[in-house]
């Protein structure tokens, strides 16, 4: 079933397995849902990519995506500090961030909760339930949810 959008689809995903990485925009773009997606392989690079600089502290952020995608274990800044920057930003807070981890521990999920993750799945190990598992996720994130329009206005 492909679903047609009526503006571009916008994804940030943060992941460091290349394999882990492949198969989620595989997922999103068998339905569609990955025409404006967005690939970075740590949290420093995710930082840099959404703020520019030093994270928390720059200026103004680029165009910001509708959903990102978060691993939580991740090399230079960890998943949870990345979370952390994102959800204490005013200019960033209401993205939807979806954990897309392979961590079951309860500390890992209690903490992304309260740190304001918008949803935790744990990756499924299959191949076919990891492409349907990021499909519905796209699909509802992108889809149904409703959000705020955070996109910077341009041209003023």
């Amino acid at each position: 079933m492909n679903i047609p959008h009526a503006h571009p689809v916008d994804i940030l995903l943060i992941e460091d397995n290349p394999q882990d990485a492949e198969l989620t925009m595989r997922a999103l773009r068998k339905r569609n849902l990955a025409n404006d997606l967005t690939w970075v392989k740590d949290g420093a690079e995710a930082l840099e990519y959404l703020f520019g600089g030093d994270g928390e502290n720059s200026a103004s952020p680029r165009e910001l995506p509708q959903l990102i995608l978060l691993d939580l274990k991740l090399p230079k800044v960890d998943g949870h500090e990345v979370l952390r920057q994102l959800k204490n930003d005013a200019r960033t807070r209401a993205i939807p961030i979806v954990v897309l981890t392979s961590s079951r521990e309860e500390g890992d999920i209690a903490r992304s909760y309260e740190i304001g993750v918008n949803s935790y799945i744990v990756k499924p190990v299959e191949f076919e339930s990891f492409v349907e598992a990021v499909t519905q996720v796209g699909l509802y994130w992108l889809l149904l949810n409703q959000t705020p329009d955070i996109r910077p206005v341009t041209g003023e």
